[in-house]
């Protein structure tokens, strides 16, 4: 290693800032005494090799503290201690024992973190990660630029980055990997979809989880990873190569390689907590530093977290230290990273005052909408948190998306059969309106999903009526109890012949009614293909079978593969499925009246909608605005236990009705492929068993 020296320095923006003669660190902390940087020449380096002590004179300026260290380069390690007051009753946890990360550590080394760490105890210092100097300019991005895929053409992906890949029926080379989701983009792109999310990846603890799996035997892990520590950081065992800082390369090219197929990369991120956790949770970065800012904490007794994570702390989001600290951070992974949005993790939280209270007009979410780096990310938000604030709907802050579990309840009680459901699932399929339209938003703003990273799997929502987390080890006490889910008549996989076509059935049914909807559907890895969770609904802990992607499932269930990307596709080749605005009774451009929808029963009327039950019929004309013409389509879901004959209302002049998708035929002829659609024998009339959807296109 060169010879270091230390000087001054400069004070920068907190984080590091890279230079051909060294590193200038800065960090912030208002309630400091005194801050110690640590530097490293290994991982599992026991002591440092050189405590460089900030002066308060010379190395403070208001709340920043910095110097320049001339010698040390990219790749090099270093630590922080912060020493000041230990007044929990005032929020004031400093700790100079305990060595701490760099909040704005844009990679760590790998290491065991912090396995069997217990509270007011210090991870042994060899085995601790040390945060690593990177230079974000040392990357050929090839002229890389973000796809902006516009929203109402967007289908998402949902996936966990080490799951999609880990199982050895993957059969990739780096299995569990970013290098490994590269692997399987070819099979991303030819399902249809043009963005993945992936669950966290920023760096977080595998091992803060003591549970035991009653059946094994085994300690149940962070799987998840809903529990930041390093929030400039990608995790470092998702990748291949272990050198300091090498994860930064491996991600980039991920996002490099998506790009190049025509994929965004939408992150899902956890601004609402850290893994600090409450008042007895370990101490790694934010709650040494300075507690009392980054955390909300009771007013009267700042001893306690406020917690509406349900995960022991709140971010304190709303101080302007953290909103810029937030902003930042978003801004580093769009510039700097390439990442094409964001789906905020328990979003509400963003919107809660210091004291916790629910604030009219958040200054952060409006921040992010209109922070002008982050224009062309996409933002989505998971409009509630634990503490009861829901903002489906009117989630605050212009542009903003959101998850839309009314959607997502509503289509589930229609699909299963539930009764007097038309009325609900009309408006969830158009649009959900009644949400969006009053704060001037569209039907894109609604994030469509039937089912989530945590819940039941789309097959499962068919196979079981009760959750069976068992081997969480917590009792089957974890996890929604109402999962709106139906076994259709046995608990479980059946060797029933009747029983498995109806689930598969109604995973099609359900499949079909998210792609045609309006707004932006979201699928979860897996669903394409009957992915499984043994009835497990929060596997946050399942690092195993339970949860990565069986590919034996692609050949397995092959014609369900087949379905959903015919689907998809018809999805992509019909602009009247994405809709920027909502249905408003437009014309066609002939002279005959022809609304842009109508919604009619079986019998081909105009349906009362206090009394039509377990049926719609809608048809979309194919003027789809601005001159331009589509297919017109007849869309029928006939949730009953009995077949219904249809009265289908005619097409435009001149045109035919031609079958797309029928979910009641098995095998390939269920969904056909574009240009292979079959004309009706019968324009008028069709025969539609119970449990199915007919989808039809005019040509």
């Amino acid at each position: 290693m060169a010879k270091i020296q230390v000087l001054p320095g400069k004070p920068l923006k907190p984080g590091i800032h890279v230079t051909k003669d060294g590193v200038n660190f800065s960090i912030f902390s208002r309630n400091a005494k005194v801050v110690y940087l640590e530097l490293f020449h290994k991982a599992d380096d026991s002591v440092p090799f050189m405590t460089i002590q900030l002066d308060s004179v010379y190395n403070r300026i208001g709340d920043i503290w910095f110097c320049f260290v001339e010698g040390v380069k990219p790749g090099d390690l270093y630590l922080y201690r912060v020493d000041g007051p230990y007044e929990p009753e005032k929020g004031h946890r400093f700790n100079k024992k305990f060595y701490l990360f760099d909040p704005r550590a844009l990679a760590f080394t790998s290491g065991s973190v912090f396995k069997n760490m217990a509270f007011g105890q210090t991870c042994p210092l060899e085995k601790m990660p040390k945060c690593v100097i990177v230079d974000t300019d040392d990357y050929d991005w090839e002229d890389d630029r973000p796809l902006r895929t516009p929203l109402q053409d967007t289908i998402i992906y949902e996936t966990h980055l080490k799951g999609f890949t880990a199982s050895s029926t993957s059969k990739v080379k780096y299995s569990g990997t970013y290098r490994g989701l590269i692997e399987k983009i070819p099979y991303l792109k030819s399902l249809g979809i043009t963005a993945v999310e992936l669950l966290p990846i920023q760096e977080f603890d595998e091992y803060e989880n003591g549970n035991v799996n009653p059946r094994t035997g085994e300690r149940m892990v962070n799987y998840w990873g809903y529990s930041t520590i390093g929030f400039f950081a990608p995790k470092v065992n998702f990748a291949v190569d272990k050198k300091p800082g090498a994860v930064v390369t491996e991600f980039r090219d991920m996002v490099k390689a998506l790009h190049k197929a025509g994929i965004e990369l939408i992150l899902d991120i956890v601004f609402n907590h850290t893994a600090e956790g409450n008042e007895h949770g370990v101490t790694l970065n934010f709650r040494g530093i300075d507690n009392s800012t980054f955390y909300a904490l009771v007013p009267d007794n700042k001893r306690y977290y406020l917690n509406y994570s349900g995960c022991g702390n709140t971010v304190n989001c709303n101080h302007p230290i953290n909103q810029e600290f937030i902003i930042d951070c978003l801004r580093y992974w769009v510039v700097e990273m390439h990442v094409d949005g964001f789906r905020f993790d328990l979003a509400s939280v963003m919107c809660r005052a210091q004291d916790g209270s629910l604030i009219q007009y958040p200054p952060l979410t409006d921040r992010i909408a209109e922070d002008p780096l982050l224009r062309s990310a996409k933002i989505i938000a998971e409009p509630w948190d634990c503490g009861g604030a829901y903002y489906v709907g009117s989630f605050p802050g212009s542009r903003w998306c959101e998850w839309n579990d009314r959607y997502r309840d509503g289509i589930r009680r229609f699909i299963r059969g539930d009764e007097f459901m038309s009325n609900e699932a009309a408006t969830r399929i158009s649009g959900s309106s009644d949400l969006y339209a009053h704060s001037s938003r569209g039907p894109h703003h609604s994030i469509n999903f039937i089912d989530s990273h945590d819940g039941f799997t789309l097959n499962d929502l068919v196979t079981y009526n009760s959750k069976h987390n068992e081997e969480n080890g917590e009792g089957n006490r974890d996890g929604n109890d109402n999962n709106l889910s139906y076994n259709h008549g046995f608990e479980g996989p059946t060797s029933n012949p009747k029983i498995e076509r109806l689930r598969h059935q109604q995973i099609k049914n359900f499949f079909t009614c998210l792609m045609l909807s309006q707004g932006v559907p979201m699928m979860v890895s897996g669903d394409e293909v009957n992915r499984t969770q043994n009835g497990n609904n929060n596997p946050y802990c399942q690092d195993n079978d339970i949860s990565w992607f069986n590919w034996d499932d692609v050949e397995k269930h092959k014609d369900m593969l087949l379905f959903a990307q015919r689907v998809i596709a018809l999805r992509r080749n019909h602009q009247v499925f994405r809709r920027r605005t909502y249905f408003g009774g437009s014309h066609t451009s002939s002279s005959v009246f022809q609304p842009d929808i109508s919604w009619h029963d079986y019998d081909g009327k105009v349906p009362d909608w206090e009394k039509m039950n377990r049926f719609l019929g809608m048809r979309l004309g194919g003027n789809v605005g601005q001159g331009k013409e589509d297919s017109d389509f007849y869309i029928a879901f006939n949730t009953d236990i009995h077949d219904k004959t249809l009265v289908i209302p005619p097409p435009s002049s001149g045109r035919k009705w031609y079958r797309a998708v029928d979910t009641s035929i098995e095998g390939e002829g269920s969904a056909l492929a574009a240009g292979k659609e079959e004309v009706l024998e019968l324009q008028e009339k069709y025969v539609l068993p119970a449990n199915s959807v007919l989808v039809l296109l005019s040509k």
